[in-house]
């Protein structure tokens, strides 16, 4: 289909406010006498509080107040994002309370200072004396579930959160009846989301009601869990979202808003400012689970995939956060790229002392892509088989119907993924050239695929709304409750409107910040389904706007409806192309005609009970040190089918920043912590080995557009996708490269130099 806008290469719509500072982020807004809270976290991994002393701390001059759990509301919530359930059963797990008479990992919150600035408020927290009883520590999930383990819930005696799999066909027959059965041993680490802004918010009281300003990508879902925390009716609350600074999916928790909440409530209403550092954000907030997979597949003789059978576990840390939902969606979205006979699934979500784990960018499907896709690459190299061609023997195609899910897969563009990256990198070529290599310095080829998809459903409710009002000049204003978190959300909604309207792209005003007594009700900014669930319901109040205008249009001159368009905010006669008047004129007589004055406007909710499958693949280009453990990745590419690219310069930026994100994950970063204690060792910039623009190759993005039909407009997801199969590209490279498989990342140069040495390397 031919677009107007779709697919145009549109400037942001924050562009200049960004680059000049004019954009307001949650630190920029001040309120008279705002006072500032500062948290007193636990040294501790695991330890009771036994008494809590803060007459010292309330004594100092400029101190206004100081909080324990023995001020709060004993009422255990859930700091998850997921859509509120009217099904109990279906609701997130509630094991905390905003303060704890229980530290469960390094970094737990214990107590609250509010005073008139930060250094009185630091001060004051070296004056609260606590006495703790200090427990025995557990960091290692397999370790938590051992008989005698320190228990961390008390309503949770083996520590798993979870143990719900998933499973079709016969996997036991289907071993038995495999020409060969592989298996393999996988594992990531702890990693941390390092968004730019971090965590910060500020509460105040507006007569009876508690407005919180919050760098948030859930400001609707924030409103609900405050609420929740301090038992309070949710319209109680305000929740309003400034531009945001990054999230990742770390601020699809509601971390900071109870805190400050309980604050301003504390002090009578004085605005209090709650901004955590760089060392808090580490420990925290959320973190990547950590995940091992035990994975054993059946193939046939003709190499065909036939039965998986999937072990996992995740360390969830302290808190449920998101639970046993995150490796639920690992088992469940790679489900639709592989034409397996039987699968079964048998994961476990378990509690430890470590800073709570939730979503991050790909929601578990980053973890089990390392997995797959290393042990794809693995049963390939066993059966001396092309890793590619291994993989074109067995992906789905299009019209599979998942077993579990029912979800139907209506475009697969995996085969002119794998083309297109294939000539890209020269694939042939470079294997050829790169064979029986004994240098000190090795190349090699990698690739990896993946599969991911565009929201929640079915798991999910998917309902998001929009709101279009049209002004006096034909120009309108598009509020919704989605929210744009640096990802350019704002923009192609924008797209989407001035494309289903008719009128030129600066002819449609969006408003940027979310607030809750205002905006739409949405969801939020989670599960790559913003362009896909939100472009539905614009789409869907655009078209109403249109009509509108038509309608006025047609009265005014006579003509049918359906025998008027409007192009670049002209109404025209359809078929002759003839200027019938410029849409302002409309919009005049919507507002002042003296019989029938009806301003042109649409309030719109879409209930999506569709779900769309993206897909994509890397390639990587590796060099290897092979004296001092050294990976140099020399080239990336990414190709993604995600339908149509609304925007194809935001588009490429989400890929290169993805990518980088799995690039650190695969080669430097990972949250450490000690053995002995349970605390940090690097939650600090310094220490936490972030890719930079140092460590960044040469990345290229490339995209197979296959509209799918359930997209407002064709488009299916984008934004967590380019985060899940560089790992195992790279990985898989760096077999090709020495012939040694590294099943554990990151792979830092410490690693793979004790890998070449018990390989007889070095």
């Amino acid at each position: 289909m031919s677009y107007r806008v779709i697919g145009k290469e549109v400037k942001r719509v924050d562009a200049v406010n960004k680059v000049t500072g004019k954009a307001k982020f949650t630190d920029d807004f001040f309120e008279r006498d705002m006072l500032i809270g500062k948290v007193l976290r636990s040294p501790y991994a695991h330890a009771k509080i036994k008494n809590i002393n803060v007459d010292k701390a309330k004594a100092l001059e400029g101190v206004v107040e100081v909080l324990t759990y023995k001020d709060l509301p004993n009422i255990k919530y859930a700091t998850a994002g997921h859509p509120y359930s009217l099904d109990p059963k279906h609701r997130d797990v509630a094991d905390r309370t905003i303060l704890t008479d229980k530290a469960r990992h390094v970094g737990d919150s214990i107590a609250i200072v509010i005073a008139k600035d930060e250094l009185i408020a630091e001060k004051a927290l070296k004056l609260i004396e606590v006495d703790y009883e200090v427990l025995p520590f557990v960091l290692d999930p397999e370790k938590a579930m051992e008989p005698g383990a320190p228990i961390i819930h008390d309503d949770r005696p083996n520590n798993v959160i979870s143990s719900v799999g998933q499973e079709f066909g016969n996997v036991d027959e289907d071993f038995k009846n495999a020409d060969y059965v592989f298996t393999g041993e996988y594992e990531t680490s702890v990693v941390q989301h390092c968004h730019l802004e971090n965590h910060t918010a500020y509460a105040y009281m507006e007569n009876d009601r508690i407005v919180i300003v919050s760098s948030t990508q859930i400001p609707h879902i924030a409103r609900r869990i405050v609420a929740e925390a301090l038992g309070l009716p949710w319209g109680k609350v305000r929740v309003i979202k400034p531009y945001i600074g990054g999230g990742f999916g770390n601020k699809q928790e509601v971390i900071v808003e109870p805190m400050v909440a309980a604050m301003t409530l504390a002090v009578n209403g004085r605005p209090v400012r709650y901004t955590m550092t760089r060392e808090e954000s580490f420990i925290a907030t959320r973190t990547r689970h950590a995940m091992k997979f035990y994975m054993k597949t059946a193939v046939t003789k003709d190499h065909k995939l036939q039965a998986i059978h999937i072990k996992a576990i995740s360390n969830n840390g302290a808190y449920a956060s998101h639970g046993h939902s995150i490796i639920m969606s690992a088992i469940s979205k790679f489900r639709p790229l592989y034409n397996f006979k039987s699968f079964k699934a048998e994961p476990k979500t378990v509690y430890t002392n470590l800073p709570s784990a939730g979503a991050m960018r790909g929601y578990g499907v980053p973890q089990i892509f390392f997995a797959l896709e290393s042990h794809l690459d693995d049963i390939a190299k066993k059966l001396n088989i092309d890793p590619i061609e291994f993989r074109m023997n067995n992906v789905i195609q299009a019209g599979h119907v998942d077993p579990i899910s029912k979800l139907t897969v209506r475009t697969f563009g995996i085969p002119e993924c794998i083309k297109k990256g294939k000539e890209l990198i020269k694939w042939d070529e470079k294997q050829e050239l790169y064979k029986n290599q004994t240098g000190e310095k090795r190349r090699g080829l990698g690739m990896a695929c993946f599969s991911y998809f565009s929201g929640t459903y079915p798991v999910c409710l998917e309902v998001a709304g929009c709101r279009i009002a049209m002004n006096q000049d034909g120009s309108v204003q598009l509020m919704l409750g989605a929210t744009e978190i640096g990802q350019g959300a704002d923009t192609v909604f924008t797209q989407m409107a001035a494309e289903a309207i008719g009128i030129p792209v600066d002819m449609v005003h969006i408003i940027s910040t979310q607030d809750t007594d205002v905006a739409p009700f949405d969801t939020g900014a989670y599960a790559s389904r913003q362009t896909y669930i939100t472009g539905a319901a614009v789409k869907q109040a655009a078209i109403e706007v249109k009509k509108q205008v038509l309608e006025i249009a047609s009265r005014k001159t006579g003509l049918k409806v359906e025998n008027l368009d409007i192009v670049d905010g002209k109404i025209i006669e359809v078929g002759l192309n003839r200027l019938i008047c410029d849409i302002s004129e409309i919009a005049l007589e919507a507002f002042y005609d003296r019989i029938d004055s009806k301003p042109i406007t649409s309030d719109t909710s879409v209930n999506v009970r569709t779900n769309a499958i993206a897909y994509g693949v890397s390639f990587a280009e590796v060099e290897v040190d092979m004296l001092t453990g050294q990976i140099e990745v020399l080239h990336l590419i990414n190709v993604h089918d995600s339908g149509t690219i609304i925007n194809p310069i935001l588009a490429e930026g989400q890929v290169h920043g993805g990518v980088s994100m799995s690039l650190g994950a695969a080669l430097s970063e990972r949250l450490m912590f000690d053995e002995r204690t349970g605390a940090p060792l690097n939650n600090n910039l310094l220490d936490y080995k972030l890719q930079t623009i140092m460590d960044t190759p040469n990345i290229e993005a490339h995209f197979v557009e296959l509209p799918d039909p359930t997209g407002a407009f064709g488009q299916k997801s984008l934004g967590e996708n380019p985060t899940i199969s560089p790992a195992p590209a790279v990985r898989n490279a760096v077999l090709d490269a020495t012939g040694v498989a590294f099943n554990k990342i990151p792979m830092n140069p410490q690693s793979v130099f004790e890998k070449f040495k018990e390989e007889g390397l070095l």
